[in-house]
């Protein structure tokens, strides 16, 4: 009995532990989502007053109507009661005060939030669990009344591709340096500087540490020409929705090659520097008239995707009702000449009577004291 006894506590112990397991790695792999409010204006609600406890979670299509709503558009599904309660505890409720511009980037590989929460960017902000359905949220974008950008698009002339000198400006803007090889394009030496005085090293030869980079660089280039579509964009239409929408996974990158080390936490710190100074670039440019998304996925697996699509529709044409062409037959031929042997029958015996009430209005004699002339004495 005894041996029985312990081989059951035993295998008891094991399934509690494989529980544990399983419990902390789903928690590793959780998503959460981030609204940024502006400097100037507020757009979401603070903490107070969202009357949400820390463990309250958005689906996905919720995540993505409230970026609609930001863009002062029509969430692509109809949501139901519960879901717009949950958006009204997050946005403002007063539907004219929307920004009209919204920066959503989704990053991956980040299974631990507590650098993000105690950066500047994300400290105020309003964070949230989001839960993940089998199925993407759609962004529905009108294409006469908005402007898209994406910021994972491939990096053209304006805005070049991966080189020395484009590591170089990169590392003069973040403070760092970059010590390049002249024997051999992007195998130099980048250091960037951290806030608590140590430094990021990195060295392009290295396929993790160059493509980490080389997300660096080609986000702040896209939210660059963001910022000079925009200044364009305001010297012309008015009410225009403008939507940057990008994906990071220079820290899943790194996870993949270092694992949990000091590289990788290094790593978050410089892209969260470079994340907070281009946030504050945008606020900058639009004058504080723009929000932010930023959806964390813990999933450190190389093939994630992205949960928000967006979707440009174009406007639907003027004339609304189109004549549809049926197929004839005997029968509807047969109607039709009938329809059309009155109409014409009709018409010929209006116009016989009209000309014949009209000559004898004109012949018609004038006798003295006739009901028609009743009042007119002739002599």
């Amino acid at each position: 009995m005894r041996p029985s006894q312990s081989g059951g506590g035993g295998v008891l112990l094991l399934f509690l532990v494989s529980c544990s397991v399983l419990i902390l790695s789903r928690a590793e792999e959780s998503t959460s989502v981030f609204f940024l409010d502006s400097s100037v204006h507020r757009y979401f609600r603070g903490r107070a007053e969202s009357n949400l406890p820390k463990s309250a979670a958005l689906s996905l299509d919720e995540v993505g109507a409230s970026v609609s709503v930001l863009l002062g558009l029509m969430p692509t599904t109809t949501l139901s009661a519960s879901s717009s309660s949950e958006l009204n505890r997050v946005l403002t409720p007063n539907p004219f005060n929307r920004p009209h511009a919204a920066f959503v980037l989704e990053i991956d590989g980040v299974a631990d939030h507590s650098l993000l929460l105690s950066s500047e960017l994300f400290k105020d902000g309003i964070a949230r669990n989001v839960m993940l359905g089998s199925d993407k949220s759609n962004i529905l974008l009108p294409e006469d009344k908005s402007s898209f950008i994406s910021l994972n698009g491939p990096l053209t002339s304006d805005y070049p591709s991966l080189t020395d000198a484009g590591v170089s400006k990169f590392a003069s803007w973040m403070g760092g340096s970059y010590i390049s090889d002249t024997s051999k394009e992007l195998s130099g030496h980048l250091t960037i500087p951290l806030p608590d005085g140590a430094s990021l090293n990195l060295h392009m030869e290295k396929k993790a540490d160059k493509l980490y980079v080389a997300n660096l660089v080609s986000l702040v280039d896209w939210v660059t020409k963001a910022i000079e579509m925009h200044e364009d964009i305001s010297l012309g239409m008015d009410g225009v929705a403008e939507l940057m929408k990008g994906s990071f996974d220079g820290i899943k990158v790194l996870q993949d090659a270092y694992g949990a080390t000091e590289v990788t936490e290094q790593g978050l710190l410089v892209f969260l520097g470079t994340l907070t100074k281009l946030y504050d670039s945008l606020q900058t440019a639009y004058k504080g008239q723009v929000a932010g998304v930023i959806l964390v996925n813990g999933a450190a697996a190389s093939d994630a995707e992205s949960l928000l699509n967006v979707i440009l529709a174009s406007r639907p044409s003027a004339r609304w009702l189109e004549e549809t062409p049926v197929a004839s037959n005997s029968t509807e031929v047969e109607v039709m000449l009938v329809r059309w042997t009155l109409a014409w029958v009709t018409g010929v015996i209006l116009l016989i009577s009209t000309v014949l009430g009209i000559f004898l209005l004109l012949n018609m004699p004038l006798p003295k004291d006739t009901l028609l002339y009743a009042n007119v004495k002739l002599e």
